[in-house]
């Protein structure tokens, strides 16, 4: 269980190193079993990613039970419990505060089918989940609401949180999110982008199957 640790905490730094969240924001967790306790291993509360070791990293399971004396895990650890329960096929999540996707989640707001890549969240939009207090169950619903038939989902005034199959694949999801979040702010900027049609992103959506394999 040191290698997920250690993967977590390989991603974490990143969200650092590639801006994608500054010092302390946002949080990480992978999937995991220990002592036959179905969970998953998460950031903790409160500390810089840059100086996190294996024994900082905390395990939730799945009915939200974790040790105090092993540390206390993020404050959003309600909703990756719910993703985890909710979403069978989320191995990884990865929860950032990055520049773009806050920027565009603070209008609360949908991103519709402005570029064909929109698709890569799973859906012919991204969905932005309805603004609820950080670390609460109303906060968890919303997300899990948003996240339907999605990967990936905006949360308002805070933020974005993807999920896939690894950390590897989720962290490249949410750079995605957020590069798809900087393309819409400047085509805003020109003015209102012409929409893809629904016909044509299903069309999207069945070429992305195949994509998001290769």
């Amino acid at each position: 269980m040191s290698k997920l640790r250690a993967q977590v905490i390989k991603y974490s730094k990143k969200l650092n190193t590639t801006n994608l969240s500054a010092l302390r924001s946002g949080n990480i967790s992978v999937r995991a079993k220990e002592k036959g306790v179905q969970g998953f291993y998460i950031t903790p509360s409160g500390r810089k990613y840059s100086s996190l070791k294996n024994k900082d990293i905390v395990f939730v399971s799945l009915k939200g039970i974790f040790n105090k004396k092993k540390g206390k895990p993020s404050s959003e650890w309600r909703f990756h419990r719910d993703i985890y329960v909710n979403k069978k096929d989320a191995k990884a999540i990865v929860h950032a505060h990055s520049t773009c996707a806050t920027a565009v989640s603070t209008h609360q707001k949908n991103i519709p089918a402005f570029h064909y890549m929109v698709a890569v969240g799973g859906g012919d939009d991204i969905k932005c989940s309805k603004y609820s207090t950080f670390g609460t169950k109303n906060l968890s619903n919303n997300i899990i609401k948003a996240l339907k038939n999605r990967y990936a989902c905006l949360i308002s005034n805070h933020g974005q949180v993807v999920f896939e199959d690894n950390l590897e694949k989720a962290f490249e999801l949410a750079q995605e999110i957020e590069n798809i979040c900087h393309q819409y702010i400047n085509a805003l900027r020109i003015g209102i982008p012409k929409i893809l049609s629904k016909k044509e992103m299903k069309i999207v959506l069945g070429k992305f199957k195949n994509y998001k394999k290769g």
